[in-house]
């Protein structure tokens, strides 16, 4: 009888467990899948993305690190790729570009490199104590005949009201001086949004039964700063969303 009675509390020892772990597995998700909005009948579209500068006045900031990090986040897209970015630091010294200071040195290095898009921008912001903040301030410059071409070349100026000054050293002269697209935010881990977001990003890329979950994030900058990168790169996608739809109804059929 004691047997019996003990075999039966180790089968429901059993189907306690199994039911957990189902449960366990049931609340995985897939992650947050970014598409980017180009034709790839012909390929997938790449990106080079330049060595950031650092304008956030903290000398802490491990600008390679952060650029390496939009590399990763490109990759992450649907429909798009990026190089390494030290092909990107051996295309500029051979061009003898220090920095890229101006729209025609984008353009240049973007067809030495032979990527469509080219990812300019700075760091603007930099705090890595509790909460964290991360600034970037990004430019996405076309090379000639790729992303649409002249297809709405236009930057919405409400874009560039974050930072004005970032792009101030870029030609505006003419519209095809300008970048397709720009996204500028700074990104405070005590903003509600941020949290949020931060929410949406974390789910399918951690472990769902870590407690931490989220708060991992907002207590390691390197986990943050890559989520920034990703936000970053995301509202850039949608900004070329944006632009070839309104170049699409602009040209009409």
């Amino acid at each position: 009888m004691f047997r019996s009675v003990g075999c039966a509390v180790l089968v429901a020892g059993l189907v306690t467990a199994t039911v957990a772990c189902q449960s366990r597995r049931a609340r995985r998700v897939p992650p947050q899948v970014l598409i980017g909005p180009y034709d790839t009948t012909s390929g997938e579209v790449l990106w080079g993305v330049v060595p950031l500068r650092n304008e956030s006045g903290s000398s802490l900031v491990d600008t390679l690190q952060m650029s390496d990090q939009l590399v990763s986040a490109v990759e992450q897209v649907r429909g798009l790729r990026a190089v390494p970015l030290n092909r990107t630091i051996e295309a500029m010294r051979s061009l003898g570009l220090r920095e890229v200071s101006s729209a025609s040195d984008a353009r240049q290095l973007a067809s030495e490199m032979g990527v469509d898009g080219l990812l300019v921008g700075s760091v603007t912001a930099w705090d890595p104590y509790d909460p964290p903040t991360v600034g970037l301030s990004l430019a996405l410059y076309a090379r000639r005949g790729a992303l649409g071409d002249d297809a709405a070349r236009e930057v919405d100026p409400r874009q560039l009201i974050f930072q004005p000054t970032d792009f101030g050293k870029y030609d505006a002269s003419t519209s095809a001086d300008r970048p397709a697209s720009v996204a500028s935010q700074v990104l405070e881990g005590k903003n509600h949004q941020v949290l949020m977001d931060l929410d949406q990003y974390v789910a399918g890329r951690s472990d769902p039964t870590n407690v931490l979950g989220t708060h991992r994030y907002l207590a390691n900058m390197e986990l943050f700063t890559e989520f920034a990168a990703w936000r970053l790169v995301g509202e850039l996608v949608q900004q070329e969303w944006m632009r070839l739809s309104r170049a699409s109804i602009e040209t009409g059929p």
